[in-house]
């Protein structure tokens, strides 16, 4: 853990008393000349996502259900400031102490959704994610679809969660499709000044065609923005059918040495090194 990282660590700290809570939504007071500062009040929602509970977004949507409390006092706003997650619930559990940020690489197989749970009783991500006691709580980068395979990063951190996600982060996406169709090298290089379709503005691709035979093609893709089934639509507009698609790396991080279905942790430092890049 950087010392950045400690200092805004919820938990850290000997007071035990009840966190008061500025209601105004005002910048919290100084501390007097000469008394230790105080801890910086933040947003609810950021040290709930902080401490892997979901992400920001779907902790608002939460707290606006009546879900989490502080205290007993259900919450109304997600601008509620708070200098840690001491005497907060969520359905009435309190809310455990915030971990050290942990990241996974899974192989998502094919056949499985992005999701905690299904309406249709299809398999998710966590009917196949490997079990274990030592596994925390996770929270998938981004989403693959349903027969999408291939790295899907999963994270206990809703804040770096957020931040992989995001398009402005630029985090680069690589994709590996198996097309049906004719397409031109040509074609795919003009990929990399955009694409709008059907008024949909899908920013720049690094797109190579790896093999072909006959009518069956291999491409590479990079992307850095991953709206939903990107690949697909950008293929089809270029009268590909995709067959198989499978995402190869997201960032720095890659499928190789793991095999559907399997679960690794990527260590410390690699992690501290990552977000140092960001």
């Amino acid at each position: 853990m950087t010392s950045k990282d400690k200092r805004q660590n919820p938990r850290r700290g000997s007071s035990n008393s009840a966190p008061k809570r500025n209601k105004s939504g005002g910048a919290p007071r100084r501390a007097a000349k000469g008394q230790p500062p105080a801890r910086e009040e933040q947003r609810i929602a950021k040290l709930l996502a902080r401490a892997g509970v979901a992400s920001r977004r779907e902790v608002e949507r939460m707290i606006g259900e009546g879900r989490i409390a502080i205290d007993g006092e259900v919450l109304e706003t997600p601008a509620t400031l708070v200098k840690n997650l001491r005497g907060v619930t969520v359905d009435g559990k309190p809310v455990s102490p915030t971990e050290q940020t942990r990241l996974f690489a899974f192989y998502k197989p094919r056949g499985c959704l992005t999701a905690e749970r299904d309406p249709k009783g299809r398999r998710t991500i966590y009917d196949a994610l490997p079990k274990g006691p030592n596994i925390p709580r996770l929270m998938p980068v981004g989403r693959l679809d349903y027969n999408t395979e291939g790295l899907l990063l999963l994270t206990n951190d809703g804040e770096f969660k957020r931040q992989l996600e995001l398009p402005a982060t630029g985090v680069p996406r690589t994709y590996r499709a198996r097309a049906f169709g004719r397409v031109q090298q040509e074609q795919l290089e003009a990929l990399a000044e955009g694409v709008e379709i059907e008024g949909i503005r899908y920013g720049s691709i690094d797109a190579n065609l790896e093999r072909s035979k006959g009518d069956n093609q291999w491409i590479q893709m990079t992307l850095t923005e991953g709206k939903n089934r990107e690949v697909r639509r950008v293929l089809e507009y270029l009268g590909m059918e995709v067959s198989r698609l499978i995402r190869v790396a997201y960032g720095p991080f890659t499928t190789e040495g793991l095999v559907r279905g399997q679960l690794g942790e990527v260590d410390r430092d690699t992690i501290r090194e990552f977000r140092a890049s960001l």
